[in-house]
């Protein structure tokens, strides 16, 4: 017959070539996916569970400070302190009787309003700084 390859009988017989082609190309994957590997590391972080030892007391409950556009400023629904008063005693009273009533682990959250002044917002950051609130957290 013209034009075909191989013995008469039409076996070819056992190729070598592409097999070592596929060994190859099963390597190369395998390699591949090895190298992207991620590697999983421990974590130190001491998650809350309901079982075992009980808290030491009820969860903090967080101190809100409402900054308006008009610069008043309310804690927990309280208006403190007059809008032109850049010292804001009364806040500043208030913040430190709570930290002296319940300690520094309950969270000061302060909610300036879109368009409440920057200048204000600092007002009341440096009226809780000197308060000692180390707890603080925009919302």
């Amino acid at each position: 017959m013209g034009g075909s390859v191989g013995s008469e009988d039409g076996d070819v017989g056992f190729q070598i070539a592409p097999m070592v082609d596929v060994v190859f190309v099963l390597l190369l994957f395998f390699m591949a996916s090895a190298g992207s590997q991620v590697v999983e590391r421990e974590l130190n972080i001491s998650l809350p569970s309901g079982r075992g030892a009980k808290a030491a007391g009820p969860p903090p409950t967080p101190v809100i400070i409402d900054i308006s556009p008009e610069g008043v400023v309310s804690m927990n629904n309280k208006v403190f302190d007059t809008p032109s008063s850049k010292e804001m005693p009364e806040l500043r009273a208030r913040l430190k009787e709570n930290i002296d009533r319940f300690g520094d682990k309950d969270p000061v959250i302060i909610r300036p309003a879109d368009n409440a002044r920057q200048e204000r917002i600092i007002d009341v950051l440096n009226s809780a700084a000197s308060a000692g609130v180390k707890n603080l957290t925009f919302s």
